[in-house]
């Protein structure tokens, strides 16, 4: 089987499905790789078995590498591309398999990408203030450093 031209792939795709940037594709199929690579350490026995990923397996992959990769700039980056939610790493899925860059089982779905988290919770929760800072108890003012206080 020849080996396909990733970026000659994704210029075709783009052509007739301009909603997302090119480096969001070159970021699924790195963020793929990535994800493969985490659950053969963690789950050496499944994959063994089929080094098929699910859809909202992909989905935590991703987060995960953005997280990694981007920091608290990962919603930004990926706004920027065009992905703002879940759904639309799935599109780029079964776009990437419509040109058979990626495969999938019969039981692979674009639903399987709906509704896994939200953007705000997946991207931003993580780099706010795990709680709001307490005020500070204001001393009370005592008659003698009043009186030490220039008028």
């Amino acid at each position: 089987m020849p080996e396909i031209d990733f970026n000659a792939v994704v210029d075709v795709i783009r052509k007739e499905d301009p909603r997302y940037d090119r480096k969001a594709y070159a970021f699924v199929r790195e963020g793929l790789d990535h994800t493969v690579k985490d659950m053969e350490k963690k789950n050496r026995e499944r994959l063994r078995k089929s080094r098929h990923i699910t859809g909202p397996e992909l989905l935590h992959g991703l987060r995960a590498y953005a997280l990694d990769q981007f920091g608290p700039l990962a919603r930004t980056v990926l706004d920027d591309w065009g992905v703002r939610r879940c759904t639309d790493f799935g599109e780029i899925v079964f776009n990437l398999i419509e040109y058979g860059v990626f495969s999938k089982t019969d039981t692979d779905r674009r639903e399987d990408f709906s509704d896994i988290y939200d953007f705000a919770d997946a991207f931003v929760k993580p780099f706010l203030p795990r709680t709001p800072p307490s005020p500070r108890p204001v001393p009370p003012a005592s008659a003698s450093s009043a009186a030490a206080e220039p008028a």
